[in-house]
């Protein structure tokens, strides 16, 4: 399932998100999410959240 839709995405959920620093060669990060940043209901290029790690990014595949 990809991350462009807010209501897909709960906190504690399991995904792989996409660094800032990362975009250009398409590394993905996996982790749990503690906060969901992106206040719109969906965005094109996937909702940005915070994992539980601290990393920020945008969900490309909601795992759980």
């Amino acid at each position: 399932m990809n991350g462009q839709k807010r209501s897909t995405i709960t906190i504690g959920s399991k995904v792989q998100i996409v660094l800032k620093q990362d975009q250009r060669n398409g590394n993905l990060t996996e982790g749990i999410v503690k906060d969901i940043l992106t206040n719109s209901a969906t965005h094109p290029h996937g909702i940005k959240v915070r994992l539980e790690s601290g990393a920020v990014g945008r969900v490309k595949e909601i795992l759980a």
